[in-house]
């Protein structure tokens, strides 16, 4: 077993100075760590009134979900592979509040990682692997992960595979579409039935103790939802929660019914609350927050005015168009105030042209099972001005995750940076 961290340089984490080898034992050694840094506020994010952010490591490749152990031990699923390897597990060996050690693992990329019932599960864009925690939530054996579920679906696009797990031992995996609207090739009409609904464009439901598992031991659980890259099961409602990418453009093929700013504020991105057996309704339908409407999409004789007579639930919440909501976590914690208790964050990869907002973490409070309005949490990773940019993207938020202690961790997949959001009443 390979069993050797590597120091994290100062080009990967600006928050050490170490260098070298070092070898992690039964016990971790303790690491020397220069007096003089510490984590650094990141003070570009803009937070609530006593939240505070700081940076914990970057230039960490594509870094997508992320899971956080009980002793404290971070797991971050690399969307590429770095390395030869596709996980990273970041420990803070002597709780000072940096990140002194890491190691590589695993050697598959993908998006999806979480820890459940004593194991880290983790996907490929393709399968699903599990491995063994002990009573501290560390991996067993690093060099043997199980192999739970294989065979998905993969054509290169949406192709990610986001988890969520119940609590009777089911494992939810996202199929996304790799159709935007399920277009015949060459013309503007849609295939009816869409076929690739039959394997993609929804959620399926697996075991999550069983190993061996195929696509055909799957069950469709929901349908019609083009590619949510944000799941989570919500212990509260006892419920699964989806966020939907929407679909891209209608001028192209439609200028008789859609201008260019229809296409760049339709339709909604949105929040599902889902049951066995829904259909969000993709791609006959899309969400139009404007009128607040399921409208006939014109692949299938829309013409923007059309409402749909499809059984398709309703979003939960809806949101902005392309802001690619790439993460989705209940909080249930309780170092932040008790408004954020069982509400939910979601992390927003891209940006609104109708809001000339995004690469932020919004929170949709909910209060006895119903969402309210939501809001921007944590604002500004773009870290430029998105109406006049003055210069580059500096991040993109792609996963959360809850610590021990309460506190979010935000990752980033464009400069692989690790934030770490605490609050402190003042």
């Amino acid at each position: 077993m390979r069993r050797q961290f590597l120091q994290l340089t100062s080009a990967a984490l600006i928050v050490t100075g170490l260098t070298g080898f070092y070898l992690l034992k039964t016990q971790p050694e303790k690491l020397p760590v220069a007096s003089n840094l510490m984590p650094v506020d990141a003070k570009e994010i803009k937070l609530p009134v006593g939240f505070s952010a700081k940076i914990l490591g970057t230039d960490m490749g594509a870094t997508r979900h992320i899971a956080v152990a009980k002793n404290g031990d971070i797991y971050v699923k690399l969307a590429k592979l770095k390395d030869g390897k596709g996980i990273y597990l970041l420990r803070d060996t002597n709780k000072d509040g940096t990140i002194d050690e890491q190691k590589l693992f695993g050697d598959f990329p993908g998006t999806g990682i979480m820890i459940k019932n004593g194991y880290l599960y983790a996907s490929s864009n393709k399968a699903v692997y599990r491995y063994k925690l002990n009573e501290k939530e560390e991996i067993i054996d690093f060099d043997k992960p199980e192999k739970i579920i294989d065979g998905l679906l993969d054509h290169g696009r949406d192709n990610a595979k986001p988890l969520a797990i119940d609590g009777k031992s089911n494992i939810y995996v996202t199929i996304g579409s790799y159709s935007d609207n399920c277009r015949q090739a060459g013309s503007g009409k849609g295939m009816s039935p869409c076929t690739i609904l039959d394997s993609a464009g929804g959620i399926w439901k697996f075991s999550a103790e069983k190993s061996g598992q195929t696509f055909s031991d799957g069950v469709r659980y929901a349908t019609g939802v083009k590619n949510a890259v944000g799941i989570d099961w919500d212990t509260k409602t006892n419920s699964l929660y989806a966020t939907a990418h929407g679909r891209g453009k209608f001028d192209d093929f439609y200028p008789q019914y859609y201008t260019p700013k229809h296409s760049a504020e339709l339709p909604a991105e949105a929040l599902y609350k889902l049951k066995e057996g829904d259909d969000a309704g993709w791609p006959y339908i899309y969400y139009d927050h404007f009128q607040n409407k399921k409208m006939l999409a014109p692949e299938y004789g829309g013409d923007g005015k059309k409402t749909s007579g499809e059984k398709a639930v309703d979003p939960f919440v809806a949101f902005p168009a392309h802001l690619g909501p790439n993460a989705l976590m209940f909080y249930t914690g309780n170092s932040f105030p008790a408004r954020y208790k069982n509400g939910a964050f979601i992390a927003f990869h891209s940006q609104s042209a109708e809001l000339h907002k995004g690469y932020l973490v919004a929170f949709v409070p909910f209060v006895n099972g119903k969402a309210g309005k939501w809001e921007i949490f944590a604002d500004n990773f773009a870290g430029t001005d998105l109406v006049k940019p003055t210069g580059p993207i500096q991040h993109r938020p792609c996963g959360l995750a809850q610590g021990p202690d309460g506190s979010l961790y935000v990752t980033d997949d464009l400069n692989g940076t690790i934030f770490k959001i605490d609050y402190k009443k003042k």
